[in-house]
């Protein structure tokens, strides 16, 4: 099925999303266009299973079809993934009521979703919400602040991750709501003008007393350590894992088309003929295909429920913001002045890749999670 997945996503990301990625990173703008492609073409129901229609793909189709699209584009391969995750999140435990409103509609090519779990105030530790909620009726009331939404005032939907106002705030006691774009109480606090990942629009969701339908809740009432860990970090760090590996892969797939069609005027021999050059391009190939087979490892793993499977998601992530980042500055090195020219292929993904060791799960935070996982110890 991964073959399959590649080559669709591979004729979306080449017939629509590579003829936009400089504009969506020269205005900021998010990638509209190459969404409703992928939407007509019925991957937005990549992650949904077949009860509602959906592929019911894995982890190893996730890691292509992200890294397919961050190939060219990256902020439309991390505003694809993000919906990925999201719609995952939703279907895992979804009600008949919840595959109506929203997979059905991501099947259709007709809904858009993502995640507002980060907060200013925890950083990193996204599995800590201060956002809280109260049950007031037939429904929710919703206060708190998120930061970097991606989709931010564009998707239909976010889950929302929260506590209940009188509740402990021991990790893992928290709950998932889907919050619908446009629920009253809720407004969007910024626009984004990102270093990098420019198309994603990573705003700040203010939730002032929403009110949000009880039906919104996502399996049990503060049950989402088992979310936590079986479903949100493990697609997230593959979906995230697989743009950025795109990322450099399309980094490489410019360095290398640049070695072979630039020549020296004194001697008309191409830059690639160069034993250094060509050496050191030998390196960055080997990076980035190290990042693959890891990335790739950790998705079969998890599909199959290897106990390999969490050590491996863990290394991947840190191992693709370690390498991916190393990979980059070596094809701008490898490339030349063009590399440094504005709005440059080369350094759209330089930016773009940065911000891979500080999203969350961060990569200190993986590293510390596979430690702990190695010792046996509580990741938490």
């Amino acid at each position: 099925m991964a073959t399959g997945v590649r080559d669709q996503i591979r004729e979306v990301a080449r017939s629509v999303v590579a003829d936009l990625a400089e504009e969506v990173d020269r205005d900021g703008r998010w990638p509209k266009e190459g969404m409703r492609a992928l939407g007509e073409a019925g991957l937005l129901g990549l992650m949904v299973g077949p009860e509602a229609g959906g592929h019911g793909a894995g982890m190893l189709e996730l890691a292509v079809a992200t890294e397919e699209l961050g190939r060219v584009c990256g902020s439309t391969g991390l505003v694809f993934g993000m919906h990925c995750v999201a719609s995952k999140v939703i279907d895992v435990r979804a009600t008949d009521e919840q595959r109506r409103r929203y997979l059905e509609p991501m099947v259709a090519g007709d809904h858009v979703t993502s995640l507002a779990l980060a907060e200013p105030g925890t950083g990193v530790h996204f599995y800590l919400p201060r956002a809280t909620f109260r049950r007031e009726g037939e429904g929710f009331v919703v206060n708190g602040h998120k930061s970097f939404v991606t989709s931010g005032g564009h998707a239909d939907s976010f889950v929302a991750s929260v506590v209940r106002e009188d509740a402990d705030l021991d990790p893992g006691t928290f709950s998932c709501l889907v919050v619908d774009d446009g629920t009253p109480g809720t407004s969007w606090a910024n626009t984004w003008d990102g270093f990098g990942m420019r198309g994603n629009s990573s705003c700040s969701l203010v939730m002032d007393d929403a009110s949000v339908p009880q039906t919104s809740l996502l399996g049990a009432e503060g049950d989402e350590t088992w979310y936590l860990f079986e479903v949100v970090a493990p697609c997230f760090i593959v979906a995230m894992a697989g743009t950025y590996l795109g990322v450099a892969q399309g980094a490489l797939d410019a360095t290398i088309e640049h070695l072979r069609s630039r020549t020296y005027s004194h001697t008309g021999e191409a830059l690639g003929a160069s034993e250094t050059l060509s050496h050191r391009l030998g390196e960055v190939w080997t990076a980035v295909e190290r990042m693959r087979q890891l990335l790739y490892h950790a998705a079969r793993s998890s599909d199959a429920g290897s106990p390999e499977g969490r050590a491996a998601l863990f290394a991947c992530k840190a191992e693709v913001a370690d390498s991916a980042t190393w990979a980059i500055n070596e094809a701008m090195t490898l490339t030349g002045g063009r590399a440094y020219a504005r709005n440059s292929m080369l350094g759209r993904a330089l930016r773009d890749v940065r911000a891979a060791h500080i999203m969350s799960p961060s990569t200190d935070l993986l590293k510390t999670w596979l430690g702990r996982s190695l010792l046996d110890l509580p990741l938490l």
